[in-house]
């Protein structure tokens, strides 16, 4: 999780498309003109150990929007293990 919200941060689409489970990756990613990633906090995690298959990670980042303004974005992310590396299934906003 943290991996790929620094991947967020730094605008690395390459690494968040190759850490996005094939099943639900979209084609292209885009975060030209996006927020500017400002923080992260991990509320809760579930599974995501070595001697598991799946996990969840809730976490809230903040950021500032385009016109400076902070905000706020809270998710509770699923991850699978593929091939024995951790991917990105899907995530719930809150």
């Amino acid at each position: 999780m943290r991996s790929r919200y620094a991947a967020f941060a730094l605008g690395e689409t390459a690494y968040l498309l190759r850490t996005w489970h094939p099943d639900t990756r979209p084609a292209a990613l885009d975060l030209d003109g996006g927020p500017r990633w400002t923080g992260l906090e991990i509320l809760g995690t579930s599974g995501g150990s070595a001697f598991h298959d799946e996990g969840t990670v809730t976490f809230r980042a903040h950021y500032l929007g385009a016109d400076g303004s902070p905000g706020v974005q809270q998710e509770r992310s699923r991850f699978t293990r593929l091939d024995r590396v951790w991917m990105y299934v899907d995530g719930k906003v809150s």
